[in-house]
């Protein structure tokens, strides 16, 4: 009789773990994300890892992101992530409330599918131009793992404008839900459109001494062209903060007071104002860091600290200086906010960062300038009346249509 207790026992265990999983959907979870908070869960969805996301979505939902924010579990060694992202961590100082948070660790399954899953979701497009997290594939699979949710991840300020809550995840703690992952099945990859974009680069005559570029802002969230010649030269470094000076002097050729130039100083400043609160980091942060989510030692002058990662082996040539201008224009929106912007959604702040790096593209001598998703934001020979519409449909549907933020 003693016999038969340890099987049945063994039995019950095996279905109690069972009954932990939560078969859900994205969109159930966008619903009310602190529900699901340390439960683990089942979902369905395309995953991509893009230039500053790596995220798992579905169309289908009614929400401002239709995506939960995707994490391998810390010391997983894996290979896809985003390319280059600013993570927010309150400062010693910080203004609001801090309340320490303490979750169950998982642990990752490396079966074949995962393997499968990292190495798709870490294939580059090849392009011969600057490309901005350029993958070949999208995945759809089936993902498990510990979903960690809040109830809110807008950043939430006082009335003297000082942030008080910052309580997201992934790029800019915009993410209301994070799953990290645990194990991934039923992979499916999904080849990325670049033919178009591919075929703009290709008409492309080769590059000469002297560029003639066509176009320069009248505000940095709307464009209008002005013939300019640049005669800056430009050498690709390959640190983000070396950068900088060099996208200045380049930015620099459009004259003093001009608007691009007052574009690109007020990203480029935002890493230097307070350099002891602005953490540059190298490689994919495709993580979750307990210590990130932690209070940070160090003090800041507004009570935050950023971090920005940057994945060096995808951001060559050309490809850093833009990456560097597009995370500058993150932390700028962020400590001092546009003023024509009060509430600014994840929609407004990506479309005020792609906006800005493709100044930077521009001021570069750049003819193109391609992003996730075969979505062209430049290109040389657009006629002047092109441009302004061009580069604010490109940037639009983008977001709307393949990062499935609205306003």
């Amino acid at each position: 009789m003693k016999r038969l207790l340890v099987p049945i026992a063994l039995c019950a265990f095996s279905i109690s773990l069972h009954a932990q999983v939560v078969d859900t959907t994205i969109c159930n979870i966008l619903k009310d994300p602190a529900s699901f908070n340390g439960k683990i869960v089942r979902v369905k969805g395309m995953v991509h890892a893009d230039f500053d996301q790596f995220i798992v979505k579905d169309q289908n939902c009614q929400s401002q992101i239709n995506a939960l924010w995707l994490s391998y579990p810390e010391g997983t060694k894996g290979k896809a992530g985003p390319v280059a992202l600013v993570e927010i961590q309150p400062a010693k100082n910080f203004a609001g409330a801090f309340q320490p948070v303490t979750r169950t660790p998982v642990k990752m399954d490396k079966s074949k599918d995962f393997k499968d899953f990292d190495a798709l979701l870490s294939t580059p497009h090849k392009q011969p131009r600057t490309c901005l997290g350029c993958n070949r594939y999208a995945v759809s699979a089936t993902l498990e793992g510990r979903l960690d949710g809040v109830a809110s991840s807008k950043i939430r300020r006082d009335p003297a404008g000082k942030v008080i809550g910052i309580d997201g995840f992934g790029n800019l703690n915009a993410y209301p839900a994070r799953l990290v992952l645990r194990s991934v099945s039923d992979v499916v990859p999904h080849e990325i459109d670049f033919v178009k974009a591919d075929e703009v680069v290709k008409a492309q005559p080769p590059d000469s001494p002297d560029t003639l570029v066509n176009q320069t802002m009248n505000s940095v969230s709307s464009t209008a062209m002005n013939g300019l010649k640049i005669q800056a030269k430009y050498t690709p470094v390959f640190d983000p903060v070396q950068a900088i000076d060099q996208i200045r002097a380049a930015a620099g050729a459009f004259g003093a007071g001009s608007p691009i130039v007052l574009a690109i100083e007020r990203t480029t400043t935002a890493y230097g104002k307070h350099d002891s609160s602005v953490v540059i980091g190298y490689g994919t942060a495709n993580e979750a860091s307990p210590k990130q989510e932690a209070q940070s030692a160090r003090e800041s002058p507004d009570g935050l600290i950023f971090n920005c990662t940057f994945n060096i082996s995808r951001l060559q040539g050309m490809a850093l200086p833009a990456a560097t201008v597009h995370v500058g224009e993150h932390i700028a929106d962020v400590r001092s906010p546009q003023p024509d912007v009060a509430l600014p959604t994840l929609f407004d702040l990506e479309y005020q960062a792609w906006a800005t790096t493709a100044l930077n593209i521009i001021s570069t001598q750049q003819r193109t300038l391609t992003i996730s998703g075969g979505y062209v934001l430049w290109n040389e020979f657009w006629s002047q009346a092109e441009r302004n519409k061009e580069l604010d449909t490109a940037i639009s549907d983008f977001l709307r249509k393949d990062e499935l933020m609205s306003r």
